[in-house]
């Protein structure tokens, strides 16, 4: 049976395009080596997208991401304070002869101005908005105002400051949660490893400095003090830059930088978190630092008394006295012991011991190594709070002197013009007082930093104060009033 014509024709013209299709794919198609090509192509296209961003994110290191996480909290503080000089101003007289000549000559001379301070801080509790910074960039007091990075300006009160530290506390208060730094541990830093500081030096605002951590535990001796268990770092650290924070690589606050000590050249310190904590924390609780009290009077050692007792080198600091039912004399120690090392920190000096006894809080155990008899003893001292009870005797052993409250009596009796402190009752003969002049009827109107106004004053100044190697006293006899100090 025959196909018919058309079907014929359909069958033919489709197999003809079939034909056509695929001579065209056959023609179409691509050699081997172009396919390689574009896949190649297509290779290097897809490494190029990749990279684009891996390449942002290798320049986005642990250091940016610690100062982008930090920067917010850390402040800029500026203090500005009143000036008073007078003609004589300059010369470098004793405190006593600036005060005769004031009085003396007309106050017309006396020129006032007004001064300003820069440092840094950080905060450390958004919610109540505490920030932490050095003591000298505020001891002028007068108005302190601090500059958040965001530009928002605030007025501080002063919470607490410990000059014997360096550290302060300042409050500000806020509408909103601010900004705060995570505390760190200072004790488990390495050295070498990397540090970043951030603050304000020279009043050029949030500069970042980086290095790593040179030493730790050094001591430093500035004109009136010294300072233990610093933290060295080579990351710069300038007028400025005090009071602002010392980070790890994580962002965490391990220190808080000072730049107290003017000889540095390319070395920076800082003051360990893990001792701010506990000066912080007595800051805000109580407005000052509640020093520990074990019972102790030392001196420093020298190469005769060091032959004389035996003891290999000079190191160390000889217990002259311990006092009854402290906690040393609980713990055994005796007069005539050697302390050769408190905690970590191995002494040299009677201002090594009292800076090491201050790291330390009432209740914590103090571990002491000591030399006795030719042999190495350890002991455990458990520190306590100072009994006030025995501030008056305190006062008699370190300055030989027994004091009252004023009277209008003994302000007749002895001629004072001075409307608060404490007066002398009561001087021992061979005392440093004495032996300058000092007598029975002189006022003490000032303890180093503190006003004196009556007992309660004197006795938490004299408490305050004991550890220290020497104390400035305000003295005034008569009308007069003149400085002097006094080494315990």
């Amino acid at each position: 049976m025959k196909m018919p014509t058309i079907k014929r024709q359909m069958i033919v013209k489709n197999s003809d395009s079939l034909r056509t299709k695929n001579e065209f794919l056959k023609k179409s198609q691509l050699l081997p080596t172009d396919r390689r090509l574009i896949k190649l192509l297509l290779f290097f296209w897809g490494i190029f997208i990749f990279c684009i961003p891996a390449y942002g994110y290798q320049r986005e290191n642990p250091v940016v991401r610690a100062v982008q996480k930090v920067g917010p909290a850390v402040v800029n503080i500026s203090s500005e304070y009143e000036v008073r000089s007078g003609p004589f101003s300059g010369f470098g007289m004793d405190p006593f002869f600036e005060s005769f000549f004031r009085d003396f000559f007309d106050h017309g001379f006396e020129r006032r101005y007004k001064k300003n301070s820069l440092g840094s801080g950080v905060i450390i509790d958004g919610t109540r908005g505490f920030i932490l910074t050095n003591s000298h960039v505020i001891e002028r007091r007068g108005t302190i105002t601090v500059v958040l990075k965001d530009e928002r300006e605030f007025e501080a009160q002063i919470v607490g400051a410990d000059p014997d530290s360096d550290l302060a506390v300042l409050r500000i208060s806020s509408s909103t949660r601010l900004p705060a730094v995570e505390m760190g541990n200072s004790d488990d830093i390495m050295i070498g490893e990397t540090v970043i500081a951030i603050g304000n030096p020279f009043g050029f605002s949030h500069t970042v400095t980086t290095g790593v951590i040179s030493a730790v535990n050094r001591s430093i001796r500035t004109e009136d003090r010294e300072y233990h268990e610093f933290i060295q770092t080579d990351a710069s650290i300038n007028p400025g830059n005090s009071g602002g924070p010392l980070l790890n690589i994580n962002g965490d606050l391990i220190g808080i930088n000072t730049a107290i000590y003017a000889k540095a050249q390319g070395i920076g310190f800082a003051i360990p978190i893990s001792k701010a904590k506990r000066i912080v924390s007595d800051l805000i609780r109580h407005g000052e630092v509640i020093q520990p009290w074990v019972g102790l009077t030392v001196q420093d050692m020298d190469a005769r008394l060091a032959q004389y007792l035996k003891l290999p080198g000079n190191k160390g600091v000889l217990v002259k006295s311990v006092d009854q039912g402290s906690p040393a004399e609980k713990a055994g120690v005796r007069d005539s012991d050697i302390i050769l090392s408190v905690g970590s920190i191995n002494l040299g000096s009677g201002e090594d011991y009292h800076g090491a006894i201050k790291s330390f809080a009432a209740g914590d155990r103090i571990k002491m190594k000591l030399w006795r008899s030719g042999k190495d003893i350890s002991v455990s001292i458990n520190a306590a709070v100072f009994p006030v009870e025995r501030a008056e005797s305190l006062a008699y052993s370190l300055l030989g002197i027994k004091v009252e409250n004023l009277s209008q009596a003994k302000h007749f009796r002895h001629g004072t013009t001075a409307a608060e402190g404490v007066m002398i009752s009561e001087i021992l003969r061979q005392s440093y007082l004495a032996g300058i002049g000092a007598r029975p009827g002189d006022v003490i109107r000032q303890l180093d930093d503190m006003t004196i106004k009556n007992m309660d004053d004197f006795e938490k100044a004299i408490v305050k104060y004991r550890n220290k190697a020497s104390v400035v006293i305000l003295l005034q006899r008569g009308s007069q009033g003149y400085y002097i100090t006094v080494k315990f």
